[in-house]
C-alpha cells in the first residue's frame, strides 16, 4: 500500500512538473512566444500604441488567439481606453476562460473601475486554475489587498 502512495505522490509531481514546463509556452499561463517578444518589447518599453498596431496586425490572422487579445486589452488598458480594454479581455476570457493573465488583469481593470467584487470574481477563478498557486493569482490578491486598504473607512 504504502508503494501506492509513493507512486501516486509521484505521478503528481510529474504531472505538475510538466503543466509548470507548458503553461510557461503561452496559453494560460501568460508566458510569451517568440513571435510575441517584439511586440512585448514595445510593451515594456510602453509603446502601447505601437504595440496595439502591431497586435491588431497579429490578430487579423488569429483573432480568436487569446494571449493577443490579452495583449490588445493590456496596451488599451494602459492608456486608460478602459471600455475597450474591457471588450477585448472579454473575448480573451471568451476564447480560453481560465487564461491567467486576462484574469488577472481583467480583476485589476476592475480594481480601477471601483468593481471590487468582480475584481473578487477574477482572483476566484484563478484560485481554481493556479492549485500550486501562480504570480497572477499573488499579484491580483495584493491589487485586492491594497485597494481594500485604499478604501476602507
Amino acid at each position: 500500500m504504502r508503494n501506492w502512495k509513493i507512486y501516486t505522490l509521484a505521478l503528481a509531481l510529474g504531472c505538475y512538473g510538466s503543466s509548470v514546463v507548458l503553461a510557461d509556452g503561452g496559453g494560460s499561463g501568460g508566458g510569451r512566444s517568440s513571435k510575441l517578444a517584439p511586440i512585448q518589447e514595445l510593451i515594456d518599453a510602453e509603446k502601447y500604441q505601437q504595440a496595439i498596431g502591431k497586435l491588431d496586425d497579429a490578430l487579423s490572422d488569429d483573432p480568436d488567439n487569446p494571449d493577443l487579445l490579452n495583449l490588445v486589452a493590456f496596451s488599451h488598458r494602459q492608456l486608460e481606453r478602459f471600455e475597450i480594454a474591457l471588450n477585448y479581455y472579454r473575448k480573451a476570457l471568451q476564447a480560453d476562460p481560465g487564461h491567467r493573465g486576462a484574469n488577472e488583469y481583467l480583476g485589476e481593470l476592475y480594481l480601477r473601475l471601483g468593481q471590487l467584487d468582480k475584481a473578487e470574481e477574477r482572483l476566484a477563478v484563478l484560485d481554481k486554475k493556479c492549485f500550486f498557486g501562480c504570480d497572477e493569482f499573488d499579484k491580483l490578491e495584493k491589487a485586492i489587498e491594497d485597494y481594500r486598504k485604499l478604501h476602507s473607512p
